[in-house]
């Protein structure tokens, strides 16, 4: 109820004059470095959860995870872009792998848990060298955090009575919920909104 209380109070038209101030805050708000910090940030702390659960607690990661993995480095790299040079075309293209990664993110964390809840009698197997494109082999320099050393079908981490892969779906799910409101915001401001006045 909250999530949706907080949707109804950024698209709803103000009493005064049909404005939408909440659109306008987040826009501006998005031309600031500190907002894409901020989703820097959240990236890279997901990132380093992640590495300890593998290097700290022997929670080694699936084909799936190191996948979803790759999402989160992506979201990570959509917050540094403008971070190195704020400009409309930078975000556009930080929007795009923000994007993309959440879409990416989501598709693999869905297919993870059919495989961890699949009731089939011959169950998919899992890759175990991960698909990376030739000229960037990752699981090749980076093998630490790129190599997939464990079985898809592991779910023995739970939080609050969900896995890993459930808690990545809603976290994938979360930021794109987030970017669409700011992407909302942008169309509001830069062609709506001018026109009403």
């Amino acid at each position: 109820m909250g999530t949706i209380h907080l949707m109804i109070c950024l698209v709803s038209p103000s009493k005064s004059g049909g404005e939408l101030p909440n659109m306008q805050w987040i826009y501006q708000f998005s031309q600031q470095k500190l907002s894409w910090a901020i989703l820097a940030v959240s990236a890279l702390g997901l990132l380093l959860a992640a590495l300890y659960f593998q290097h700290m607690m022997g929670l080694q990661p699936c084909i799936n995870c190191i996948y979803q993995r790759t999402a989160v480095i992506g979201i990570l790299v959509a917050g540094i872009i403008p971070l190195i040079y704020m400009h409309f075309a930078t975000r556009i293209l930080a929007f795009f792998v923000w994007a993309y990664s959440c879409i990416q993110g989501i598709i693999v964390a869905r297919a993870h848990l059919d495989i961890i809840f699949s009731k089939s009698p011959f169950p998919a197997i899992c890759d175990i060298v991960p698909k990376f494109p030739t000229f960037m082999p990752m699981h090749e320099w980076v093998p630490s955090i790129f190599a997939a050393t464990g079985s898809c079908n592991e779910n023995s981490w739970q939080f609050l009575g969900l896995g890993m892969a459930n808690w990545l779906q809603i976290i994938f799910s979360v930021y794109l919920v987030i970017l669409g409101v700011v992407l909302v915001a942008q169309l509001w401001c830069r062609f709506i909104s001018p026109k009403s006045n």
